[in-house]
């Protein structure tokens, strides 16, 4: 008979510190409809939701795949709940069917709270998004042809994190698609890839003894510290081009004040060594990537806020 797992546990195995991630793009869409007079906050409320719902069952599926594998049982950071024996693969189990439904419950409702004034074929759209969204979070690792153990993790990272979250929020705000978002959007997606790529730099010998070949394992670490640079740097050029085109004002380029971090944190990246020093880089990139897209939206809207005083 399996033992009571406490509510902590379940909170560590949740993993809140990746939240600033699952956040970053639904923040970064939402306010910049502002910029089309366009905002919901209901919408921004039920989107924060579903967004913690994926992340969450990302999460616990990672655990279960990984758990069921073997791959954490080396693995350096943050302590894994399957691998540590403090949540057994049964309760792990059905942690991910709850996640699985309570994620397609609010995205489907938010689908529909969005889309309900257009054509059925939108809100279906929104469904399915949402289908291959959970489909996502539980193939990274489960099952035998999980894509994170063949090197497409970045790809799927990208789609969800960036291009979905960013130009998907909007179009939730403003039932209007801005092709221009794609480029924040993409921006976003290159940080977060740029943590997901900190993170297997980490763990890049565990990966390849468990056969789990990610991008890093092909690439090699001198390469992978090469692809960090172009991610980081990428991001920043994309976002200066997206606020060249659009004009808000000086208040576009406010995202700027976190330049700083992210190349002390890219600076870091290539110096780092060992695993608990690539350990020490994921959460100061994953706040940092929030903060960009906090300050990316408000820079964008900065002439309008200041004009509402």
């Amino acid at each position: 008979m399996s033992k009571t797992v406490s509510f902590r546990k379940w909170l560590a195995a949740a993993r809140l510190r990746t939240l600033p991630l699952a956040l970053a793009a639904i923040i970064l869409g939402s306010l910049m409809a502002i910029f089309t007079h366009n905002f919901n906050g209901y919408i921004l409320f039920w989107s924060i939701i579903t967004a913690i719902c994926y992340q969450v069952l990302s999460n616990f599926a990672n655990d279960l795949g990984d758990g069921i594998k073997g791959t954490d049982q080396h693995r350096k950071g943050e302590k894994r709940a399957i691998a540590s024996g403090e949540i057994t693969i049964k309760q792990m189990t059905n942690a991910v069917i709850l996640f699985s439904v309570l994620s397609f419950i609010s995205g489907t409702y938010l689908s529909w709270l969005a889309t309900n004034n257009m054509d059925l074929w939108v809100t279906a759209g929104f469904v399915l998004l949402g289908v291959l969204a959970i489909f996502s979070a539980l193939k990274y690792t489960l099952g035998k042809n999980a894509y994170g153990y063949s090197g497409w993790g970045d790809v799927f990272v990208l789609l969800f994190f960036g291009w979905v979250g960013v130009v998907g929020a909007n179009f939730l705000h403003t039932n209007v698609f801005w092709p221009e978002l794609f480029l924040p959007a993409t921006a976003v997606g290159f940080l977060a890839m740029g943590v997901l790529n900190l993170n297997n730099m980490r763990d890049v010998k565990n990966d390849e003894a468990a056969g789990k070949h990610t991008l890093v394992v092909k690439l090699g670490l001198k390469k992978a510290k090469i692809y960090q640079v172009c991610l980081i740097v990428g991001a920043i050029i994309l976002q200066l081009i997206f606020v060249l085109l659009t004009n808000p004002g000086w208040g576009g380029y406010l995202f700027l004040i976190i330049l700083p971090a992210l190349l002390l944190n890219v600076k870091s990246a290539l110096l780092a060594k060992t695993e608990e020093q690539f350990d020490r880089l994921l959460k100061p990139l994953a706040i940092s990537t929030l903060l960009f897209c906090i300050l990316a939206g408000l820079g964008q809207n900065l002439n309008l806020l200041l004009q509402s005083f």
